[in-house]
């Protein structure tokens, strides 16, 4: 089923402060965006609505948290991690409290609502906080992973969901586990690492690298922590590996990457260029950034005629050389 990520966090969140009267699920006056909303009908003693006060809201969150309360803070990616990145950085992050973040409409996803709702450089503003944990789940299962997970653990954490429905990875719910990578499809020589919406893409991607003779490996990245060791090994087995992201370039999970692993040259990113979002819709927009299935398709190839034709790579790419990648 066709689910948003943001609402399989407002069902799931919904689901556990029933569960936990520790929970508090604040919100910045967009309830039925969020779906923060959901809380408020199971448990409305738990649900704080702020108003349009995001710095408000993260200070409030992180009173909850020095009580001893499990603070859940949500708006838009461009109102949390921009407007009130100040407060997040001096009043959550900087004393490591255990507030979560849940950033829904991040990425260019968000579709007709234009660039300046279309927040493309959150990843980066969180990832950079010392102690932040930043996660982004592929589909409505793993989301639900992580909120149950999110809700255990001490920490943090800043969680990037997005506005359009997406088409499941998973067919059941996994257990989720920050330090792992998930291998969604296996392939040789080349490996596509994603992460959110990304990864069905990349799905789609190698379903039709498949049939060109290219066997495209998919991995599902949670985000930060990057579990280092478990990169190396899997960056070893590729001559080449895509890093896929709704999300500027500069300061991305591609960068992250590089600045980790012991091969940055096998990297390639798929990313947003230095632009802003603009008005459209998700399908539209997908394509004209180059992050859809054609495009990552048509990116691995011209990668492959390039390492092995590199004066005549158009040639390449007609004569259909794939299987030599």
């Amino acid at each position: 089923m066709r689910q948003a990520t943001r609402e399989a966090f407002g069902q799931t969140l919904a689901e556990l402060a029933v569960q936990d009267p520790d929970i508090i699920v604040l919100d910045a006056d967009l309830a039925p965006a969020t779906k923060t909303g959901e809380t408020q009908k199971t448990a409305p003693g738990q649900f704080v609505q702020v108003g349009i006060a995001e710095g408000n809201m993260a200070g409030i969150a992180a009173g909850m948290a020095v009580s001893g309360l499990k603070p859940f803070a949500s708006s838009f990616a461009m109102f949390l991690a921009g407007r009130a990145y100040e407060q997040i950085r001096n009043s959550i992050a900087y004393p490591h409290l255990n507030v979560k973040l849940c950033a829904t409409h991040a990425g260019i996803t968000v579709g007709e609502d234009g660039g300046s709702h279309q927040c493309l450089e959150d990843i980066g503003l969180m990832r950079m906080l010392p102690g932040m944990m930043v996660l982004q789940p592929a589909d409505g299962l793993e989301t639900a992973a992580m909120v149950k997970w999110l809700a255990a653990y001490e920490g943090a954490a800043y969680l990037r969901l997005s506005r359009a429905a997406v088409d499941p990875v998973y067919e059941q719910e996994p257990v989720f586990d920050p330090a792992a990578i998930p291998q969604l499809r296996s392939g040789e020589t080349v490996a596509l690492i994603a992460s959110g919406v990304m990864v069905r893409e990349c799905l789609a991607a190698a379903d039709r690298l498949s049939g060109m003779g290219i066997e495209a490996a998919v991995y599902d990245l949670p985000v930060k922590p990057l579990n280092t060791d478990l990169l190396n090994e899997i960056i070893i087995q590729y001559a080449v590996v895509f890093v896929a992201e709704e999300h500027l370039k500069a300061g991305g999970i591609g960068s992250a990457i590089r600045e980790a692993v012991r091969e940055p040259q096998k990297i390639r990113s798929i990313a947003i260029e230095d632009r802003f979002g603009q008005s459209g819709s998700v399908e539209a927009l997908m394509q004209e950034y180059g992050l859809d299935a054609k495009a990552i398709v048509q990116r691995v190839l011209d990668d492959c005629a390039r390492r092995l034709y590199p004066g005549d790579a158009k040639a390449a790419i007609v004569r259909q050389m794939a299987p030599a990648c």
